[in-house]
């Protein structure tokens, strides 16, 4: 119920020069705890009071004679005892009333019952002896019901019926009249049995006259017993209640002596006296709040700082008239604060506030509210202070983040929008944009950004090129580079000149003041920043023009940063771009789709090529650079120009990528020796080559990720390829492997930067790779589409190179082969067998430069190599004869002086041919000549006639 205090024992204080103890000065020990000194528990009145007064109250209590506590303790004991007495007093009296009525119910139902059994109509009419058939049955009766006496009588009072035998016959004791006419009667009268409470009924016969009476009742003595026999329980009941309500009397006054630390009436009067004293007194006003938010207590400080009315006790504190609403707020809230500053009518109020109920009191709060007006002009430029820097911070750090040009300009006008204008407006020499040097005019700005707290304005739009004239801030600030302040733009005729109509509606929207600051970066003006007030009624000011300078020094160096890594990233780009493949070339093996996606972050070394080759085949190249920027775009470029010129000796693939990385090899030499420290640092490559008559394709990898084959029938195949080193490493050999492909299954080459990403590991790119080649597509433009769809992330981080070709087949129409027979008579033969083949073809304008041709070929091959000789004409989008044997040695072009005998038949086959050249075989060697269609817009005529030099140098 409370914890108990216990007084601290007293000690004498004798003031100077005092030798006796002054019982006046009597102080306890000083205890801490819970409780404050004194054992005074702490936000009492008591001790609110010893705060400010030092005055002991407990040496007054030990004067008294009785506390009020005592008082109390007695006054709610006599007023339990009273209660209790009273309250037996009442139940006796409701217990003999209860059990009077019972006895006189219960008698009226056993008489009632009895009347109207069956049978006692007939035995009292008709039956000569009644007593003999009725006694029995009312005593039997009388022993169930619990009555003393059943009596049955006739109209004259006589009984048939008694439970004293011998009073059978006699006069019955009690009042008949009253039954005689009908009525139940109850009674209580001093019959055979003694004092007696009894009922007498009616006994109504068949015509509804009464025939007789019946009385049933009860003995007084047995209905007093009841009573005594219930009282004991009354008055057990009641001391319980008298003890009950002692005990917690007690414990209430016990609560209300530690409450009250033993005081009397007249030291509780003077402590409180005391209390309203120091309260009223003090310059801090104090407020309580009860927990249903009405206003409790409010001192005289608190009612002249808060402007209360005088019945502002006991009102809510939200329906009080003349309090600020931000600190009506504060007071309802009931939450905990210090020293918080609080605007009410003019003057600022720091309030402090605590609950009241932290050491068990009731549910409130309380608050001291002290003035601090004079320091508002102090806090008002501290806040000013802190939002400048808050706002300059947030600008350093939200301003830049990326590195470009329009983003950043829009990045100051997000960041300063509200928190310093209402509306921000950047303009940028139109230059800048495309990452060049400002051009040094206002006349050719672009509106860059537009940020403001409306969308309706009338200024300019986004990306609307405006051409400022001399008078306008703009103008004059982007030539001088000097921020300009316009506090009225209505009396700014300079800025109305620009576009009168339009500054007509920018005024009439409510816009009002402007300042426009150069965005000026190492020397160099890249454009305008305009801050344009309107919801502030009052104008710009110089110390807005300062914070303004401020934000835009900031912003115009992250957008020189991103104008200048625009110029690098275009110029990188432009390099890239024109190092790679601007168009496929036209063949007939692959129909061949590309894509190519530089890297967000500035552009890298993957390339892709697709290089025709002698007897319809076609080289497809994938390769990768390690990096990004402008080396590894030259790199590319290189390394590609490498490639192309490699292919030209018709290399399989895995001698053209042992040549590659021998090269790359001494291109990092040369560099390391040139102290240029900038070598490839790495390089893969992917080499494939595919020939459409015989369905084969060759492929060897240095480094590179597994292509991908997609068979006509949607299954999805990543061919095993021997992994060979990147380019660079030197002295490991590469490995070439031949795949059969069916006609229109699809390759598809691509560089990590398509399955590799930050977020998911390589194996999840490769699954992905392979759902989406397995989707169905129509070609390999769909192909491109659906793959870079599933893989590549919205901000790729390298770049990606993707290219898918679907094979097709030269037919066995368009093929014609012979084996030659290794003596010179067997030219004639083959001669003849490809006239009439190219008659078959429709090519009979070519049969003269292809009899000249195969005629030389076959002839030296037969004189300078060795057998087998074989021929092979294809028929494509030109005609290509083949000659090969078992020779490698290759001939050589040269002029023939007129006395030498030979030495002219390459020339004349140079001078025949759109092209020829050389192959190396595992066996030997293939020669080659194109010839084009007649009419394919090729360099010769197609027609098979000799040039006319062939004649004039004397070959024929």
């Amino acid at each position: 119920m409370g914890e108990r205090w216990i007084p601290p024992p007293a000690r004498d204080f004798r003031p100077p020069g005092c030798r006796t103890p002054c019982v006046a000065a009597r102080r306890p020990a000083v205890t801490h705890g819970r409780h404050g000194p004194y054992g005074v528990r702490k936000g009492s009145v008591v001790h609110f009071f010893d705060r400010f007064r030092g005055v002991s109250v407990r040496s007054l209590a030990g004067r008294l004679p009785r506390s009020v506590a005592g008082q109390v303790f007695v006054l709610q004991v006599a007023l339990v005892l009273l209660l209790v007495l009273g309250a037996v007093l009442a139940l006796l009296l409701q217990s003999r009333s209860d059990s009077d009525r019972e006895a006189r119910n219960r008698s009226i139902a056993v008489a009632e019952t009895f009347a109207h059994s069956p049978g006692l109509e007939d035995t009292l009419e008709n039956d000569p002896d009644p007593t003999s058939v009725l006694q029995p049955l009312t005593e039997e009766a009388r022993r169930a019901a619990g009555v003393d006496f059943i009596v049955v009588m006739d109209t004259n009072g006589i009984r048939y019926t008694h439970p004293q035998p011998e009073r059978i016959g006699g006069k019955f004791v009690g009042t008949i009249e009253p039954a005689l006419q009908g009525e139940v009667i109850t009674e209580s009268v001093d019959g055979p049995l003694g004092e007696e409470v009894q009922a007498v009924v009616p006994v109504r016969g068949s015509d509804d006259a009464i025939i007789g009476l019946v009385s049933a009742g009860l003995e007084v003595r047995n209905v007093t017993g009841v009573v005594e026999r219930q009282l004991p329980v009354i008055i057990a009941t009641s001391a319980a209640g008298l003890a009950v309500a002692t005990v917690g009397t007690a414990l209430v006054a016990r609560r209300l002596r530690r409450q009250t630390h033993g005081l009397g009436p007249t030291e509780m009067t003077r402590v409180y006296e005391h209390h309203d004293a120091v309260l009223h007194a003090v310059r801090e006003g104090v407020v309580i709040i009860g927990g249903d938010g009405k206003l409790l207590l409010a001192n005289d400080e608190a009612e002249r700082l808060l402007q209360l009315p005088p019945d502002a006790e006991g009102r809510s504190v939200r329906d009080l008239p003349g309090l600020d609403p931000g600190m009506a707020d504060l007071l309802c809230s009931g939450r905990v604060a210090t020293d918080e500053v609080v605007p009410a009518a003019d003057r600022l109020l720091a309030v402090n506030q605590r609950h009241t109920d932290r050491h068990g009191g009731p549910a409130g709060t309380v608050a001291t509210i002290r003035d601090t007006t004079e320091l508002r002009s102090l806090t008002g430029r501290a806040e000013g202070a802190r939002r400048r820097l808050n706002l300059l911070y947030d600008a350093g750090v939200g301003i830049g983040t990326t590195l470009d040009v329009v983003r950043t300009a829009e990045e100051l006008a997000e960041v300063t929008v509200q928190r310093f204008a209402d509306f921000v407006t950047v303009d940028l020499a139109d230059p800048v944009l495309r990452g060049e040097e400002p051009s040094g005019t206002a006349a050719d700005m672009r509106r860059t950004a537009v940020s403001g707290i409306l969308d309706d304005h009338p200024l300019y739009p986004r990306g609307k090129m405006i051409g400022f004239v001399p008078s306008t801030p703009q103008a004059r600030g982007f030539g001088s580079g000097r921020a300009e302040l316009v506090p009225h733009l209505s009396e700014a005729p300079g800025w109305q000149a620009q576009d009168p109509e339009r500054a007509r509606r920018i005024v009439e929207y409510g816009i009002h003041s402007l300042i426009a600051v150069p965005l000026k970066a190492r020397g160099v003006v890249l454009g305008v920043a305009n801050f344009w007030r309107m919801e502030k009624p009052e104008p710009f000011e110089d110390e807005d023009l300062e914070l303004a300078e401020e934000l835009v020094a900031r912003a115009a160096v992250s957008i020189d940063n991103a104008r200048r890594y625009t110029r690098e990233h275009a110029m990188a780009v432009t390099l890239q771009r024109s190092l790679l493949p601007r168009a496929l070339p036209e063949q007939s093996a692959l129909e061949v789709a590309h894509r190519y996606l530089p890297a967000q972050s500035g552009v890298g070394g993957d390339w892709f090529d697709v290089i025709p080759l002698p007897g319809s085949r076609v080289a497809l190249v994938v390769g990768d650079v390690v990096g990004h920027g402008l080396h590894a775009a030259a790199t590319m470029g290189r390394l590609r120009t490498a490639v192309h010129n490699f292919s030209t000796l018709d290399l399989p693939p895995d001698e053209l990528l042992g040549r590659l990385d021998d090269l790359v090899g001494r291109i990092d030499q040369d560099e390391d020796d040139a102290g240029g420290g900038a070598g490839m640092t790495g390089a893969t490559c992917l080499y494939a080559v595919y020939d459409p008559v015989s369905r084969r394709c060759s492929m060897a990898r240095a480094g590179h990720p597994l292509p991908a084959l997609v068979h006509p029938g949607g299954d999805v195949e990543f061919p095993d390829l021997p992994a060979g080193p990147p380019l660079g490493l030197g002295g490991i050999p590469f490995e070439t492997r031949e795949l059969e492909l069916a006609e229109g299954s699809q390759i598809v080459f691509y560089t990590d930067g398509l399955i590799e990403d930050r977020t998911r590991d390589i194996d999840v790119g490769i699954e992905l790779l392979r759902q989406a080649l397995g989707r169905p597509a129509d070609g390999p433009e769909e192909r491109c589409r659906l793959v870079l769809d599933a893989l590549l992330p919205a901000h790729p981080k390298d770049d990606v190179a993707l290219l898918v070709a679907r094979t097709r087949a030269l037919g066995p129409d368009r093929v014609a082969d012979w084996d030659v027979p290794f003596h010179p008579g067997a030219v004639g033969g083959i001669r003849s067998a490809a006239v009439r083949k190219l008659a078959e073809w429709g090519l009979d304008d070519l049969s003269f430069a292809a009899e000249l041709i195969l005629s030389e070929l076959i002839t030296n091959a037969i004189r300078y190599g060795a057998a087998p000789v074989r021929v092979r004409l294809l028929h494509d989008r030109g005609l290509t004869c083949e000659v090969a044997d078992n020779n490698s040695t290759s001939p050589h072009l040269r002029y023939a002086a007129t006395t030498d005998e030979g030495g002219r038949g390459l020339f004349l086959v140079a001078q025949l041919a759109e092209r020829w050249g050389t192959r190396y075989t595992a066996q030997g060697k293939v020669i080659w000549a194109e010839l084009p269609l007649p009419g394919a817009g090729a360099t010769g005529d197609g027609t098979g006639t000799l040039p006319f030099d062939v004649f004039n140098a004397g070959l024929l």
